[in-house]
């Protein structure tokens, strides 16, 4: 049997964090991980650039039962905190987009560094170690495959259901209704939204094409890239509106956001009357996209043979296209869990259990779910801080 002060379950982002800052109070740590290597998520994150944080992290961007839960743990360990850490360890990085922030060369310098962390503060990592059974009664006990091993604290960091292929599951949920927590519904998110058989008709032939376009849905709305595929949308702006989607709602996409579609072909239709509709469309959106639109409205002939009434249904068409997913791609390829550990059983300062002392829940199985670039891996570095700082 192996004692020690503090167990972790899951050698992710979050459960590598909370080690660490374990460790560096001196607590003797073991943690734990059924896979091979740690940090899996880490290493294929930002295709292997690792978006690690965002500049402009704020907890209304976090979605939760409890929208004010990860405001504690998001002000004391900042995205700040964690950049500092990362150009402490020499790892270059750049900004794209909207904040987002990753490393000039490989997320595994991300790994390394943490990896290094492990072993600067002493913590017992234990790979290709598979779960038992965990009991509590003087601290906790977990039957493992390399043997039994007792704790004051345990912190599961065990993460959500998104990508299964990778080792993900759904024990971390286990383990909160085993002790009494509530978990509410889990369902994927960040993840590229499916049509009907017939709807597909229409996208399929498109697949590949990429255009900026701002979607909305259920009162939120996103102005990023949109990628068609052959099981249907996809790319930054799909992800996002696809935490906030549910079953039954319609997606209203502008293809062509800040123009104004049926302003500009008037112009056009004035000056180059006898350009085809679909090549004047095609000054705003991707060649075949705009045949398509075009076609889709059944309009024929060039700019001058159009009456205003068409074109402002093509600008419409433009602006306003509605379309109605029937789901998601699923935890096969969601990029997080929507949903989790029930916030209301949790410290949101210490991400202590309130009815169970000494346990501790951290990371993606908390229902606490961030925007695409960089959030929830700053959710992971604040929630496994905090919980670092008392375990």
């Amino acid at each position: 049997m192996t004692r020690c002060d503090v167990i972790v379950l899951g050698a992710g982002a979050a459960g590598m964090f909370c080690a660490i800052e374990a460790g560096r109070r001196g607590r003797s740590v073991v943690l734990i991980d059924h896979a091979k290597a740690p940090g899996e998520k880490i290493r294929i994150s930002g295709g292997g650039r690792c978006n690690f944080t965002n500049r402009d992290i704020r907890p209304e961007r976090f979605l939760s039962q409890n929208p004010r839960f990860a405001r504690s743990a998001l002000s004391r360990y900042t995205q700040h905190d964690f950049i500092a850490r990362v150009e402490s360890a020499g790892i270059a990085w750049h900004e794209k987009t909207l904040g987002q922030l990753f490393c000039d060369g490989s997320a595994r310098e991300i790994i390394a560094m943490l990896m290094g962390d492990l072993r600067a503060a002493g913590v017992d990592l234990r790979l290709a170690c598979e779960v038992g059974e965990i009991t509590h009664g003087e601290g906790f006990r977990v039957e493992t495959s390399a043997g039994p091993v007792q704790a004051g604290a345990l912190v599961v960091a065990t993460g959500g259901k998104s990508i299964p292929k990778m080792g993900a599951t759904a024990r971390g949920y286990a383990i909160a209704r085993q002790f009494g927590l509530e978990v509410t519904e889990t369902r994927p998110a960040l993840v590229p939204l499916t049509f009907s058989d017939a709807q597909l008709d229409a996208l399929r032939p498109l697949a590949g094409l990429s255009v900026g376009a701002e979607v909305a849905a259920a009162g939120m709305a996103f102005r990023e890239g949109l990628l068609f595929t052959h099981r249907g949308l996809s790319g930054p702006s799909i992800l996002q509106i696809s935490s906030y989607w549910r079953e039954g709602m319609e997606l209203q996409v502008d293809l062509a956001p800040g123009a104004d579609v049926a302003g500009v072909l008037r112009a056009a239709r004035a000056q180059r009357g006898r350009q085809g509709v679909a090549t004047a469309l095609a000054a705003h959106l991707p060649e075949a996209l705009a045949r398509q639109v075009v076609a889709g409205l059944g309009l024929r002939g060039n700019l001058a043979d159009q009456p205003k009434a068409a074109l402002a249904q093509l600008g419409d068409r433009v602006h306003g296209w509605r379309l109605r997913p029937v789901g998601t791609e699923g935890y096969r390829t969601a990029e997080v869990t929507l949903g989790g550990v029930d916030t209301r059983g949790l410290d949101a300062r210490s991400m202590a259990a309130r009815d169970v002392p000494g346990l501790y829940f951290i990371g993606e199985g908390v229902d606490v779910t961030g925007w695409l670039g960089g959030y929830n891996f700053q959710w992971a570095w604040s929630s496994g801080w905090a919980a670092g700082q008392v375990v």
